[in-house]
């Protein structure tokens, strides 16, 4: 356990390291603390995309569904998949290509000074809410890794990203995700590399799989998955590929860099989905009883499930790296939250705020605030997940699912369908939120999976077939009535009674205008490059340290090579950010 611990402390000093290195570049303007004023490179966005769907829950509640029912969790991760393969065919560059430093000033410019309120605030709730699952997912797991209390552990880890986000901005923010997806890689192959050895290969691990690989136990019907999957897809893409979460895009530092920043994360989420599972499927052969091993976690046993594998199955060590890749992917995932929140409060909230009163303020004066809602939001966070570490009935990935659609669906509709949908009245999107919400409600208390199951003809449901049954209504009703209800909308759009008219078309004519980098971006990118490169090369040296634990020859092998692999990627970014190299280089 030692050998853990010192892993992980290698690794949060790593992450600071991380963010002091990124100080400088975020001290110039809030365009820059906001999204890094729009230079960075494909691989930087491409990475945070991706980091930003990945949190501790996939391994996680995410797992522990991979450990009971098989296949059906990468239904979920190959909708991601396909968002990101649309964000690169529609959207990404669709984005960058709005001329703003913030998501809600995009809301404001498509719909208006009353929208941009009323989402500003709703956005902000939410990501509390959001991000507080993500740090709640990672303290249960870090609880029973280190039989440490919880809350110390949600407080600790919450604190670290509060740090790294008021620091450095989305330079930090985007900097620490690039690091972070190399130690989820790392971790994620090793241990699915030496899961396959253990089961013999990837034939015995789907035919030996309990209660079938495909359908998974519990699951007396084929067409719920269908269904399941076919309303994923339609989820997914409302809830990555919107004015919301268009944050991810506004950092890349033009059109085509922010296309091939979703590729990236599409070409990652498209691999991911099968590598990070096959451990949990493993277990579910290996360790059938696993979820036994941490019962002090009620009905979140199972999500403990990875961590069985990784002590049973890896060299010593490896906990500590798999401990260090879900600290990276909820610090990414929080982090990104907390800047976010900051930049829509100062552009869309306390700007205006000050204009109302015929107050101006400088961009330092601004820096300065955005630090300091990062700090309240990091607090907020905190205790959002220490109240969710209490609803102990809930498995992570029913309290993820529940909080997705009945909450974030109704709240990005608006925000994905404006983009598409040019004449909408200004009332639109709020009044489409204030239905989305009655619609989840109604689905959660009155037309509940039961009654549907009823209505069809159905027998008795297995738990496993509400909660899917339930997911797949509630999207039924958002994308029907919600989605519905603001394509109707465009019925009532008068021009005369458009007061944002003009806005709305010169958002529309940008959104088609390509974005070019200028002369000055040459140094930004090898500042990117040297900065991130020497950090990844001295991440290395500390996965080659861990040969020096005691662990068989194969163990110590396989730190040898992630050493090697991690060294390289470092060694070539600092190669590429060398003056004669900056000519040739397509990165």
């Amino acid at each position: 356990m030692v050998y853990d611990y010192i892993v992980i402390a290698g690794y949060f000093f790593l992450v600071l390291a991380v963010g002091f290195s990124f100080t400088k570049l975020a001290k110039h303007s809030t365009s820059d603390y906001f999204r890094g004023g729009g230079r960075m490179l494909w691989w930087m966005v491409g990475s945070t995309a991706f980091m930003a769907q990945f949190s501790a829950w996939t391994f996680t509640g995410g797992a522990g569904k991979a450990f009971s029912d098989g296949f059906a969790i990468c239904l979920v991760f190959f909708a991601n998949t396909f968002a990101y393969f649309c964000g690169w065919a529609f959207f990404s560059h669709r984005f960058r290509q709005m001329r703003v430093d913030t998501p809600s000033q995009a809301i404001k410019r498509r719909f208006g000074d009353q929208n941009e309120t009323f989402f500003s605030w709703a956005l902000i709730v939410f990501s509390f809410i959001n991000a507080g699952v993500w740090l709640n997912a990672l303290g249960v797991f870090a609880s029973a890794v280190f039989d440490a209390d919880i809350d110390i552990t949600i407080i600790a880890t919450g604190l670290t990203v509060l740090f790294v986000s008021v620091l450095s901005g989305s330079w930090g923010v985007v900097a620490s995700d690039f690091v972070q997806t190399l130690i989820v890689a790392v971790v994620s192959v090793a241990c699915a590399i030496v899961a396959l050895v253990k089961v013999g290969g990837p034939v015995e691990l789907v035919s030996n799989f309990p209660g079938g690989f495909v359908m998974g136990p519990d699951m007396n019907y084929g067409l719920i998955l269908v269904g399941t999957f076919v309303f994923f897809l339609a989820k997914q893409l409302i809830t990555i590929m919107n004015l919301n979460d268009s944050f991810r895009f506004l950092n890349a530092k033009d059109s085509d860099n922010a296309r091939k920043a979703a590729l990236l994360a599409m070409v990652l989420m498209g691999v991911g989905s099968i590598i990070w599972f096959i451990p949990p499927w493993a277990a579910a052969i290996l360790y059938p009883d696993a979820a036994t091993a941490y019962s002090q976690l009620g009905d979140k046993a199972e999500d403990a499930v990875y961590l069985v594998f990784t002590r049973n199955a890896m060299p010593v060590g490896t906990v500590g790296l798999l401990m260090a890749g879900l600290f990276a992917a909820s610090m990414s995932s929080m982090d990104s939250a907390l800047n976010k929140n900051s930049g829509i409060f100062v552009r869309s909230i306390y700007q205006p705020f000050l204009a109302r009163r015929g107050k101006v303020s400088d961009d330092k004066r601004l820096l300065k605030v955005s630090r300091l809602v990062s700090f309240i939001s990091g607090i907020l966070v905190i205790i959002v997940a220490l109240y969710f570490k209490s609803l102990r009935e809930l498995s992570l990935f029913e309290l993820m699912m529940s909080v997705s659609t009945m909450i974030q669906v109704p709240l990005m509709i608006p925000l994905l369908l404006g983009i598409v949908i040019r004449k909408t009245p200004q009332w639109a999107p709020w009044a489409t939120v204030a239905l989305g919400l009655l619609v989840s409600w109604f689905v959660a208390n009155v037309f509940t999976a039961e009654v549907f199951a009823e209505m069809v003809g159905m027998p008795t449901l297995t738990g496993r077939e509400a909660v899917d049954i339930n997911l797949m209504i509630t999207l039924a009703g958002h994308l029907l009535v919600t989605a519905g209800f603001f394509c109707a909308t465009t019925l009532f759009y008068r021009d005369s009674s458009d007061k944002n008219k003009a806005e709305t078309d010169s958002f529309f004519k940008d959104l088609e205008t390509p974005v070019v980098s200028d002369n000055e971006q040459d140094d930004y990118d090898r500042q990117q490059r040297n900065k991130l490169g020497l950090m990844i090369k001295i991440m290395g040296a500390g996965v080659l340290l861990m040969t020096l634990i005691p662990n068989p020859l194969w163990g110590r092998v396989m730190f040898v090579a992630c050493s090697f692999i991690i060294f390289m990627i470092g060694a070539l970014l600092q190669k590429s950010a060398r003056p004669d190299s900056e000519k040739t280089s397509t990165a």
